[in-house]
């Protein structure tokens, strides 16, 4: 499982299987959010298998599949929610983490600086500086 811890809120991985969940729960995170679509590659496990492992491990979860369309409002805001509500640190995956990062730095932005969420990605091995004009524009709406 590869993972990288982007804050004390946060981290984000590739693909996980079902028998990790146990090891994401006893390292501290309390929910885990599903950023891919179910059937994007034949090997990898469902939504329902993930979050079956989490709801057993005590954890919660969200699907916030990020697919064709994007990454839209509604999106954004869903994981802003889980955010703001988990109580503890949040583990989100996709294929590579790309999705996760991408969401999770809209969904902060208005609230923190754009400069600093791209260097907290930069940080955890992705680059944003793509994503620095909307979410500095986005910073500036907030």
């Amino acid at each position: 499982m590869q993972s990288a811890k982007v804050d004390e809120t946060i981290t984000v991985a590739h693909q996980i299987e079902p028998e990790d969940v146990a090891a994401i729960r006893d390292a501290g995170f309390v929910a885990i959010v599903n950023n891919r679509p179910d059937n994007e590659a034949p090997d990898q496990p469902s939504g329902a298998e993930i979050e079956a492992a989490a709801r057993a491990a005590g954890l919660a979860y969200a699907a916030l599949p990020v697919g064709r369309d994007g990454i839209g409002p509604d999106l954004v805001d869903g994981f802003r929610t889980v955010l703001d509500g988990a109580g503890g640190p949040v583990f989100a995956f996709c294929r590579t983490g790309t999705r996760s990062i991408n969401l999770w730095a809209l969904s902060q932005a208005g609230a923190r600086d754009a400069d600093e969420l791209v260097r907290l990605a930069a940080d955890a091995g992705y680059d944003l500086s793509g994503l620095r004009p909307v979410l500095s524009r986005m910073t500036q709406a907030g």
